[in-house]
């Protein structure tokens, strides 16, 4: 085994990079080989690829989800990288996954309200339903948190003692599900849909339990490490310096989240300069997810991100394999540089 081979995987900040993520320094050759992958997955399986814009189901008031939280199935290769499942969660009715002989199957129920008449009334409003996205990441970051797993994407000593701050949360699943491992989770979205969140939050955080797989778990799932705001990345990016700082949370944050807010041309620009005024050189490890849809769309994001900053400014690492889907997700690491 070479020396490389040896070394554990590097890290940025709550962040561990499997030995398979490679660097993004170009965003046409970063773009062409995700919707290349994506064209040989239907081809493969004959999947669409495509489906739409991607929620769960927008014509019920409630979604019940259940997640397994058994050890999911590895695949063959370097130790230490994430590992991507089968049968990502759906609903209470999806197939469980086999677990080991012995191995007891553990799973957490979790109830979403879905705000469906704001879906279709309110202008822009896609937050107030559930999307695959957020889910398909919620059970592979929860299967890695409650196995143990060596290679979980998120390093769980490091994130106990984090803040994690999302962007564009919608319904706030992910808060409800990773906030038990986290110090402090601030969960935002436009003003329309706090409401909706905190109740989310408070259905699943006052009800049952998260389980925990072990003495060092999850902390207690309480309210009282979870804050609901709103964040307008276009209030943002058009405030003053002194404004700014009234408008974000005032707790630097360790993690930035991410999930599926790329979709939109006229969105980009302030969710990139959100991201840039919320990350803290040295300090923020940042976190997207996004479905593929259009490419374009894609493309300039990527492309902006690129061009934020200075070169070597910015670290942005395309991560493949915890996601089964059509997914892009990539880590962002900001730099100090000497100006």
């Amino acid at each position: 085994m070479s020396d490389t081979e040896d070394k554990p995987p590097p890290s940025r900040g709550v962040v561990r990079l499997p030995r398979s993520a490679t660097p993004v320094t170009d965003a046409d050759e970063e773009v062409f080989l995700l919707y290349t992958s994506l064209a040989a997955r239907k081809a493969a399986d004959g999947s669409t690829g495509f489906r739409g814009l991607g929620h769960i189901d927008s014509h019920e008031d409630t979604l019940t989800l259940t997640f397994n939280l058994g050890a999911p199935a590895r695949r063959d290769g370097v130790d230490g990288d994430p590992v991507g499942r089968e049968h990502p969660a759906r609903s209470s009715h999806r197939r469980k996954a086999r677990p080991k002989r012995n191995q007891a199957e553990r799973t957490l129920e979790v109830e979403i309200v879905q705000d469906k008449t704001a879906l279709r009334s309110r202008k822009g409003d896609t937050g107030s339903v559930l999307w695959h996205a957020s889910v398909d990441l919620a059970e592979a970051l929860l299967r890695q948190l409650h196995t143990g797993e060596s290679g979980s994407l998120l390093i769980p000593d490091i994130l106990a003692n984090a803040h994690i701050v999302e962007l564009g949360a919608g319904t706030g699943l992910l808060a409800v599900v990773l906030a038990p491992f986290a110090r402090h989770y601030t969960v935002s979205d436009i003003e329309d849909l706090v409401p909706l969140i905190r109740k989310n939050v408070a259905r699943n955080l006052s009800s049952s339990p998260v389980p925990s797989p072990k003495p060092k778990g999850p902390i207690s799932p309480t309210q009282s490490n979870i804050t609901v705001t709103p964040l307008n990345w276009i209030e943002l990016r058009n405030a003053s310096t002194t404004l700014k700082d009234k408008l974000v949370p005032a707790e630097p944050a360790d993690l930035l989240l991410v999930v599926d807010c790329i979709y939109h041309p006229s969105l980009i620009p302030p969710l990139l300069s959100t991201i840039q005024y919320l990350t803290v050189p040295g300090h923020t490890s940042v976190l997207i997810v996004v479905e593929l849809r259009a490419e374009d769309v894609v493309r300039e994001f990527l492309q902006g991100w690129l061009e934020l900053s200075p070169a070597g400014e910015w670290e942005i690492w395309s991560i493949g394999g915890l996601m089964q889907g059509p997914y892009a997700m990539w880590v962002g690491w900001r730099n100090v540089v000497d100006r």
